[in-house]
């Protein structure tokens, strides 16, 4: 049996976990709490605001963009999916767009957990 070829916190790329709650290392974003909010961070150079997209679906954040430079012939796009481990006031998440980085601020419910179960470990 071989042995893995890649770092080991390579696996959670593959989660759209945001990495700053897990510790594994640089990224296009940011992602940690102040207070009683997220504040999620996201470098997209290149973009117009309109060009960005942000919405939120049963826990899960999505930011999304395109643009397409005629002149070169060419389309960017950028997508990524951000799940949080507590629940979210939906009604009080804002957005900016400033200097080719989007801030999302996300108020976390208070005494609030996402919804799951421990599990047991057996010995």
């Amino acid at each position: 049996m071989a042995l893995p070829t890649t770092p080991t916190d390579s696996w959670l790329q593959g989660l759209d976990f945001p990495s700053q709650l897990f510790g594994t290392g640089s990224n296009d974003y940011e992602l940690y709490e102040e207070g009683d909010e997220f504040v999620l961070s996201v470098e997209m150079p290149g973009f117009d605001p309109e060009d960005v997209t942000v919405t939120w679906d049963d826990g899960v954040l999505n930011v999304a963009a395109e643009s397409e430079d005629e002149r070169h012939n060419r389309r960017r796009t950028y997508h990524r999916r951000f799940r949080f481990p507590r629940r979210v006031d939906e009604e009080g998440i804002v957005a900016s767009y400033n200097n080719g980085i989007l801030e999302v601020r996300l108020p976390a419910e208070v005494d609030a957990t996402a919804r799951g179960r421990e599990i047991p470990i057996e010995s």
